[in-house]
């Protein structure tokens, strides 16, 4: 923080004035605020515009008095006198940031924002066989996919060429092996080839409720949520659910994450690499306005309260492929994360762009498993059972910038010290921060509302088709 210096420090008296005039004017103006309109009645249109413009007024008569502060104790060739920190310049809570908050997830676009082409969605290249398998379930059966093409699927039904019941990707994979799978693609008659509509397709392969998820792991997301301290690890607690059900925009704030997850095939000891894992795609769905309420504001990277925001019915939607490459390093870090809102684009980012790659998030689970967390009411951690991940477990990589969430604006830091500071002691000051943080986002509509439509779609891992409904 910029420092000034007391003694021997000559301010010109019509620059301070100036600076001294408009934080006067926007206290006055704030208190008197405060006085005829509540905190409780702060969501009322008239208040809240007027109370913007009063923390602006705030803002201006901070920022000149902190150049001032700053350009005078520069010019000084050698201060001895104390210093005291700059107004300006003092953090509100760690969660903070000085940059603006987008008016409306519907009005947002990103800097890198296009419009989704058409023809994008309902087809996805498939990797070759020799890359990686491709599986999607159809009516209970599993079909190994050979194209995804103008809304179809097409491939070959693995109950058909095996002679036997095949109902999931997992259990058939360690039963048969990859060689022979990716021969049996390779050579399978017309008759059992499978053509489906990919409304049709149905979970990819059957997962657990308790995965594994990394935070702010891509840097870019990690700067627009202001979190300096992460990566970090959470629990996800929730079921997944097919690629294109409905999502509850609740009464909290809902915001998209897409991510690509690691799946576990069978159970991970610690000390152990594994040979073969799954990778597909996932949406991290967030009540923002939950998390708010549960995080340490002083430590995010502590993990608290994540669990609780993330983990309602209905936030993991997963891709409707499931794939098994032959190196899944390689494979994932090549994919490229896309995400939109609307049919405006809003995340962008290549998986190698993510700090922890696989090996340094496995070797972060084991540093962490014994890490706890408050959760509806009973404490949870990362894994069940020490040091074993068991089959059928999501190892989320994280997501890249472009979330409705992007930081909490200095006009609201200000309205939040003003509210604690007008009487509001009985909490911290990061409460009072997020409760106008919250109630502005809903009054302004920056995050997710019913009838939005969110879709994934990443080459060679098929896509996400989620439809945002009221709350029932």
């Amino acid at each position: 923080t910029s420092t000034c210096t007391v003694t021997n420090l000559r301010f010109p008296t019509v620059s301070l004035g100036v600076g001294a005039l408009g934080l006067s004017v926007g206290l006055l103006c704030r208190c008197s605020a405060r006085m005829f309109a509540p905190v409780r009645r702060r969501q009322e249109h008239v208040s809240a515009v007027g109370a913007r413009w009063c923390g602006r007024r705030i803002t201006a008569g901070l920022f000149v008095l902190n150049a001032l502060c700053a350009g005078f104790a520069a010019a000084q060739p050698s201060p001895t006198a104390a210093t005291a920190p700059a107004i300006a310049s003092v953090p509100l809570v760690a969660a903070a940031t000085a940059s603006p908050a987008p008016t409306s997830v519907h009005t947002q676009v990103p800097v890198a924002a296009v419009a989704a082409p058409a023809a994008s969605f309902g087809t996805v290249e498939i990797a070759s066989p020799t890359d990686a398998l491709t599986f999607a379930r159809v009516g209970g059966g599993v079909v190994l996919v050979k194209e995804y093409r103008d809304g179809i699927v097409k491939g070959v039904n693995l109950t058909c060429a095996l002679g036997r019941v095949v109902a999931d990707p997992i259990d058939v994979f360690l039963k048969e092996g990859y060689v022979p799978l990716r021969k049996l693609v390779l050579s399978a008659s017309d008759e059992c080839v499978l053509a489906s509509k990919i409304s049709d397709l149905a979970m990819p392969v059957d997962l657990r409720s308790h995965h594994i998820a990394a935070g702010t792991n891509f840097a870019a997301h990690a700067g627009e949520a202001q979190v300096e301290d992460g990566p970090f690890l959470f629990a996800k607690l929730v079921e997944p659910t097919v690629f294109n059900s409905p999502v509850s925009a609740g009464d909290g704030l809902l915001d998209y994450e897409v991510e690509l997850a690691w799946v576990t095939l069978e159970p991970l000891r610690r000390g152990e690499v594994p040979r073969w894992m799954g990778v597909i795609l996932c949406n991290d769905y967030t009540d923002r306005a939950a998390l708010m309420r549960h995080l340490d504001p002083y430590d995010i990277a502590s993990a608290k309260g994540f669990t609780t925001g993330k983990s309602f019915p209905g936030y993991l939607p997963v891709g409707n492929l499931f794939v098994i490459p032959h190196d899944y390093r390689a494979f994932a870090t090549s994919r490229e994360l896309r995400l939109w809102v609307n049919g405006q684009q809003r995340q962008q980012a290549p998986v190698s762009a993510a700090i922890w790659g696989f090996d340094q998030l496995l070797a972060k689970v084991w540093e962490w498993q014994t890490r706890r967390w408050m959760h509806q009411g009973g404490e949870v951690s990362l894994l069940e059972q020490p040091d074993v991940i068991p089959a059928r477990t999501l190892l989320m990589v994280g997501t890249p910038s472009g979330t409705a969430f992007q930081g909490v604006p200095r006009d609201v830091q200000i309205d939040g010290v003003l509210a604690w500071l007008m009487g509001g002691w009985d909490r911290p000051v990061a409460e009072h921060v997020f409760d106008i943080y919250i109630d502005a986002a809903r009054t302004e509509r920056r995050f997710l509302q019913p009838g939005d439509q969110v879709v994934i779609h990443v080459e060679q891992l098929g896509e996400i088709d989620n439809r945002v409904e009221s709350r029932e």
